[in-house]
């Protein structure tokens, strides 16, 4: 496996163990994540408040369904089952854009949908 690869799986796996110092150990200084009609942030600080995102509890499950890479980006899609605040559960599909540097992601490009039914 790529050290691309690596890193994507490594920060997809923190993430899901909410080990936030290892999701912000796969990272550039300056990343940038993006979020379409969401939002758009910029740097390590901006990325670990938006983790810690009250409108969620818990720590979400992912489960990783597709990994592919060209040259230095690394397309992940999959699902992640979480809950709100208010209790209630919440189902996503995902695509996540990776563009890396030096095997750590540079910047981020998340594709969310809600799977209601699921």
């Amino acid at each position: 496996m790529s050290g691309n690869k690596n890193t994507v799986r490594k920060y997809m796996d923190a993430y899901g163990r909410s080990a936030y110092a290892d999701v912000l150990a796969c990272l550039t200084d300056d990343v940038e994540w993006i979020v379409p009609g969401a939002f758009h942030l910029h740097g390590k600080d901006a990325f670990h408040k938006e983790m810690h995102n009250d409108g969620f509890t818990g720590t979400p499950r992912i489960t990783l369904t597709r990994l592919v890479e060209e040259d230095d980006v690394v397309v992940a899609e999959g699902t992640v089952q979480t809950t709100r605040r208010d209790g209630t559960a919440l189902s996503l599909v995902f695509c996540d854009v990776f563009v890396m540097q030096d095997a750590r992601v540079k910047h981020l490009t998340s594709y969310l949908m809600e799977a209601k039914g699921t």
